[in-house]
């Protein structure tokens, strides 16, 4: 063991650079004053974009609303249409249905009228039942569960 010599780490020759341990402050870009100026013209710039699309979605609102009022009275004309036809088709097979039954009078239970109340030429809606009478299943069930695809 004597023949070995430990060779210790010692510092450089002049001893090591001081550490530096004081705050090193941040970089600056803007000055204060170019700070506010540029805040306020992003704040205004975003005020001028926003207004021009707030009345930009106005006219489009009220030009989708105009279209809207325009086309109902048709829509409802044409709903009333198919419902129409409907009425008249099941009056049609009710007709084709009791043709072969004596005393029956199409429109009526028997020869009595349903709604004992009602004038006879007053109008009345059909019951949904009465409505899909003699449509297929599918359709039946397509009128039934309608609402849970909304």
């Amino acid at each position: 063991m004597s023949g070995t010599t430990v060779k210790q780490d010692l510092p450089p020759p002049g001893g090591y650079k001081p550490i530096n341990y004081l705050r090193v402050p941040a970089k600056t870009y803007f000055s204060g004053v170019q700070m506010f100026v540029l805040f306020n013209v992003i704040t205004f710039g975003a005020i001028y974009i926003w207004s021009y699309s707030a009345e930009r979605m106005r006219k489009l609102r009220t030009e989708d609303r105009s279209a809207r009022l325009a086309l109902q009275p048709m829509l409802f004309a044409e709903k009333d249409r198919l419902y129409l036809k409907r009425m008249r088709s099941l009056r049609d097979e009710e007709e084709e249905l009791m043709k072969g039954v004596p005393g029956w009078v199409v429109g009526t239970y028997w020869g009595e009228p349903i709604y004992h109340t009602r004038p006879e030429n007053e109008w009345h809606d059909i019951t949904p039942t009465e409505y899909l009478a003699h449509s297929p299943h599918y359709k039946q069930q397509y009128m039934v569960n309608f609402y849970k695809w909304l």
